[in-house]
């Protein structure tokens, strides 16, 4: 079996540094070799790009737009009236991913429309989340892109996001059948709304193409106080063969490299894919 893969998420770690940039290079001199951005949209894509290079990173993961903040979009995916929207997100994040190297895409679902009932308009929307999903697995087929799909809490974090199990994101990843639309899993959300993650991840790793990783109830890192036992869960992870990234997405409670403890532990027990894997 061999050792998990883990990119660093710079919307979350080394928030001590201002820019993407420094970010990337902090990353790099952690020993990650990957990384993943939720919106890269602020700064040049050629840029990053070259950041990245000279960190010696790779970047594995990006969302697609979050719409207007102002209005309180996050992500259109699944917002009806809206998909003429997604689309052109869609088309700045595929720019960004070629520009990158990145192979994979969140689409991002959004929220329930504001003063409506989501059991009212989930068959709407699921709908419209349909139609936008069949075109962006034509458009990420094209440039041989993976869209993902990342259940989101609503107890916590967000409870008007439109997706927010694992087992309505198969579901609809089921009616779809596409090869290059997977799975996201975030176990910060999966704990969270449905527990049992010993046998989602068993049920579900099938169709997962990211992992993303964060203690239980307070977000940060996976040695931290909490409900999750993440060298189990890593465990699980390697024996049911997963080969992708497993993502950094916590919040870090003091000095992000002094955090890393725990994942120096793991490279001390496993190795480091830099040191000869």
């Amino acid at each position: 079996m061999a050792p998990l893969r883990f990119s660093a998420n710079l919307s979350w770690l080394f928030p001590e540094l201002p820019s993407l940039p420094e970010r990337l290079r902090a990353a790099g001199s952690a020993g990650f070799e990957a990384a993943e951005v939720a919106f890269p949209y602020s700064e040049p894509p050629e840029a990053l790009a070259c950041a990245a290079q000279e960190a010696g990173l790779r970047l594995v993961l990006i969302n697609t737009p979050l719409g207007d903040p102002e209005k309180g979009e996050m992500g259109l995916g699944a917002v009806p009236g809206r998909q003429a929207a997604f689309r052109e997100g869609l088309e700045q994040a595929v720019l960004y991913a070629k520009a990158l190297g990145c192979p994979r895409i969140h689409l991002m679902a959004g929220r329930v429309p504001q003063g409506t009932d989501r059991a009212v308009v989930s068959g709407e929307m699921e709908a419209v989340f349909l139609e936008n999903l069949r075109h962006a697995a034509g458009v990420l087929a094209q440039e041989n892109l993976v869209g993902l799909l990342e259940p989101i809490n609503t107890r916590i974090t967000d409870p008007r996001y439109f997706l927010d199990t694992p087992q309505q994101a198969a579901a609809i990843l089921q009616k779809l059948g596409r090869p290059n639309l997977q799975l996201q899993m975030d176990m910060f959300h999966w704990q969270i709304m449905d527990g049992n993650l010993t046998a989602n991840i068993r049920d579900f790793l099938p169709l997962v193409g990211h992992v993303q990783v964060a203690q239980v109830p307070g977000r940060g890192e996976p040695d931290s106080p909490g409900e999750l036992n993440f060298p189990y869960l890593f465990q699980l992870l390697e024996d049911g063969g997963y080969q992708g990234f497993v993502g950094c997405e916590y919040r870090p409670q003091g000095d992000t490299s002094e955090g890393l403890a725990w994942l120096r532990s793991y490279w001390d027990r496993r190795g480091h894919p830099q040191a000869g894997q």
